[in-house]
């Protein structure tokens, strides 16, 4: 029996305002580890709540202190004796802001394979053109790309995007569905052991490289930087992460050194293939937007100035989110 009821509640108050505060900061944050003080700590807190819940709860004057013992003490077992991976919740925000540039970042060296193969493809494709100009409509199927770029331009720039006008909603949501399906199709192909991965990367990259010789070639590099920047700066990236994605999932396909079975490599890259597709899931809705809604305003309405200064500041942003989010601080104001 306590003596002192008061005496009792503001001696171990901070305690377990202490507990909460932990408490709180594990629930906010799924991926925390806490270091092996702080578990000690935890363990500490833990035990002293639950002895002191054992002490009030024959105090039947204290009904409000009683319940919030149980509470706290409830979550602080829930904390202890349950799997973290069994009951982690998602939040956007973290898996944003925390786990996608975590796991760009680590496979990056799948991404620099797909950066590679897409501007080998590059490459190949506009000295295809350049030794082949008849051979511009094998390399480039689409209709709008089979007209002279100057004659184009001209035509783009009069109508003053003026062509999509009721139909820009329709035609960002037939971007967005068809850019993802196609990210989708290249990582899948990491099922063919990678092949079918790197024969859609360097295709794309033969496209991107006979249209845009074109357009040098015919004095548009303008025209065709403010009108690719805008949505390109992201749809392409976007693609070379799925390009990733499927290098990934093919490098578990094949194996290494490791003494693991082919269930076990798929399983330890799951959770990284799902977040990579989120990702560029996540990227090409907003380069559907910008394209139906930005990328297709020409001079004199919009300024290729704009655009391309938008195109950058969109690229820049994608780099240092990918390259720098989700870096913990380290002690002396590093970051890893």
């Amino acid at each position: 029996m306590i003596l002192d009821l008061q005496q009792f509640i503001a001696t171990e108050r901070p305690r377990w305002d202490e507990l909460e505060s932990l408490l709180a900061k594990i629930e906010e944050d799924p991926d925390l580890r806490l270091t092996l003080d702080q578990t000690r700590r935890f363990h500490y807190l833990y035990d002293r709540a639950a002895s002191d819940l054992l002490r009030i709860s024959t105090f039947a004057s204290s009904p409000e202190i009683l319940r919030y013992l149980e509470a706290l003490v409830a979550r602080a077992y829930g904390e202890i004796h349950e799997t973290r991976d069994a009951r982690r919740r998602f939040l956007f925000w973290h898996w944003f802001s925390q786990q996608l540039p975590q796991t760009f970042r680590r496979h990056l060296m799948a991404f620099w394979c797909s950066l590679a193969l897409t501007i080998l493809g590059a490459t190949f494709g506009a000295g295809m053109l350049y030794l082949n100009p008849d051979a511009k409509e094998t390399l480039l199927p689409f209709s709008h790309l089979q007209v002279k770029p100057s004659e184009r331009v001209a035509r783009e720039e009069q109508d003053e995007g003026e062509r999509l006008n009721g139909k820009k909603a329709r035609f960002a949501g037939f971007l967005m569905t068809h850019n993802i399906r196609v990210s989708l199709f290249t990582l899948a192909l990491g099922m063919t052991y990678g092949v079918g991965t790197v024969v859609v990367l360097f295709y794309n990259g033969v496209i991107l490289g006979a249209v845009s010789f074109d357009y040098i070639q015919d004095g548009q590099a303008r025209f065709l930087v403010g009108w690719l920047l805008p949505h390109g700066s992201i749809e392409i990236p976007s693609v070379m992460i799925a390009g990733q994605a499927g290098l990934v999932l093919a490098s578990a396909l094949i194996g290494s050194r490791k003494r693991m079975t082919l269930l076990d490599r798929l399983a330890a890259v799951r959770d990284d293939l799902v977040t990579l597709i989120g990702g560029f899931s996540l990227l090409l809705v907003w380069a559907g937007l910008v394209e139906a809604f930005f990328s297709q305003y020409h001079e004199p309405v919009l300024p290729y100035g704009v655009k391309i200064g938008f195109g950058l500041l969109e690229l820049v942003l994608l780099c240092g989110f990918l390259g720098f989010g989700g870096r913990k601080a380290r002690p002396g104001g590093a970051s890893s």
